[in-house]
């Protein structure tokens, strides 16, 4: 049967398509999950991507105090769209608190890094949040996600989830956050359970592991090859070993 497809693409005929959506028959390289739902029609996977609540249009946010940032927030500056990964607060004697962010561009991908005042105001975008589930990750960095209710599929690349997409595992739960129809940033569980691969370095008291999906964390001396650990998808490093 031959694949349907519709492509959503960014309002910068410059910048590479974050976003597209199929029927649940989209060929993929990474071989999606075999439900056989009824394959839809063209004109109703538009209107089910335009008409559904999570595609309405926002407004465009509010102004709060830079102290206020958190990490994960969208925020407004000069016509731009950022992604806040990091915030960084100081206050150096009798000078006026700053914070410092790192930023990521939602449309360009380059991260900028800025210093503002504590009460500088800043514009918070918010957006609307979807879950997906994740089904595979193509050759080429196209994720490809279906949505649990509808089983329809999206395609994201994996830009959007940043450093997180060495988390990604198969139907595991992820939140794309979408602004004007549009994703801006996508996030994995905050504790996610991998395997102790290989110990590179070790201490009286702590040791270095490779894991699974490539990453190096710091455990306890006790934690072994085999084993299986949660970790923490924020700060890249470990919570506890994963109950049986």
């Amino acid at each position: 049967m031959q694949a349907l497809l519709l492509r959503h693409r960014l309002s910068n005929s410059n910048t590479k398509s974050l976003f597209r959506l199929s029927s649940y028959f989209h060929s993929s390289s990474c071989s999606p999950r075999p439900f056989i739902p009824s394959p839809p029609s063209a004109s109703s996977i538009a209107t089910n991507l335009f008409t559904s609540p999570w595609s309405a249009s926002q407004s465009r946010g509010i102004k709060v105090s830079g102290s206020d940032i958190k990490v994960g927030n969208i925020i407004g500056k000069q016509g731009h769209f950022y992604e806040v990964l990091k915030v960084d607060h100081s206050h150096e004697g009798r000078g006026k608190a700053t914070i410092k962010v790192e930023l990521r561009d939602i449309d360009q991908g380059n991260k900028v890094t800025q210093r503002m005042g504590t009460d500088e105001d800043v514009e918070r975008v918010y957006v609307q949040e979807k879950t997906f589930m994740f089904m595979c990750m193509d050759s080429d960095g196209t994720v490809v996600l279906m949505d649990p209710d509808t089983l329809d599929q999206i395609e994201v690349s994996k830009d959007l989830f940043n450093k997180d997409c060495l988390y990604l595992r198969d139907e595991m739960k992820v939140k794309v956050h979408f602004y004007d129809d549009k994703p801006l940033s996508a996030s994995v569980p905050k504790r996610v359970t991998c395997i102790v691969k290989e110990a590179i370095a070790a201490t009286s008291r702590n040791k270095k592991v490779v894991l699974d999906n490539g990453l190096t964390v710091e455990v306890p001396s006790h934690i072994v090859a085999g084993d299986a650990i949660v970790v923490s998808t924020e700060h890249d490093s470990y919570i506890e070993r994963a109950k049986a």
